[in-house]
């Protein structure tokens, strides 16, 4: 990890870097992120760039140094452009649709999933006839619609013999042969 936290970041037009104490904020745009830094590492703002250092050359100095400048990159890059997650709902009778910040999924159970999406996070569903449904989240906080993303694939894991369940948008699943007769 070392590698990555040597390399500086680059602070986007219209972005601006608060460090006070050990308390990063970034802010741009679309929104505010902050991240506390444990572990000995500095962060300093030279000249529109990012630069963290390590106190060692110790392993775990060397995985939080490459962890927070991963961190605190996504956090920049997400006030500036975004996020954006896309998933998609194979399946027979599998539809989506959203009202505001509730969105409701059927997904071949009994009844209905109604999930509240959280405020940071704008969530749309495409629909459209001989296609499948899309369920499109975007967010400046990159954490936040890789978790919401995952807890909607969560309900119906995309299965092997057939494909069927709740796909990321371009993802390669792994097929099965199914019984030979």
């Amino acid at each position: 990890m070392s590698r990555i936290g040597k390399s500086p970041i680059a602070i986007a037009e219209g972005v601006t870097v608060t460090i006070k104490d050990n308390l990063v904020t970034v802010k741009g745009k679309l929104g505010e992120l902050s991240q506390e830094i444990n572990g000995g590492i500095t962060v300093k703002e030279e000249e529109g760039v990012i630069v963290l250092e390590r106190p060692s050359e110790s392993k775990s100095d060397k995985a939080s140094h490459g962890l927070y400048r991963a961190l605190i990159s996504n956090m920049v890059e997400g006030v500036s452009k975004g996020f954006t997650k896309e998933l998609e709902l194979v399946g027979v009778g599998y539809r989506a649709s959203n009202q505001g910040q509730k969105l409701d999924l059927a997904l071949g159970f009994s009844h209905n999933i109604v999930i509240d999406i959280a405020p940071e996070v704008k969530v749309e569903t495409v629909s459209e006839k001989g296609k499948n449904p899309i369920v499109k989240l975007t967010s400046f906080d990159k954490q936040l619609v890789g978790q919401i993303a995952a807890k909607i694939r969560g309900f119906r894991k995309p299965e092997p013999y057939k494909g069927k369940g709740v796909k990321f948008v371009g993802e390669e699943l792994r097929r099965k042969a199914g019984k030979s007769a």
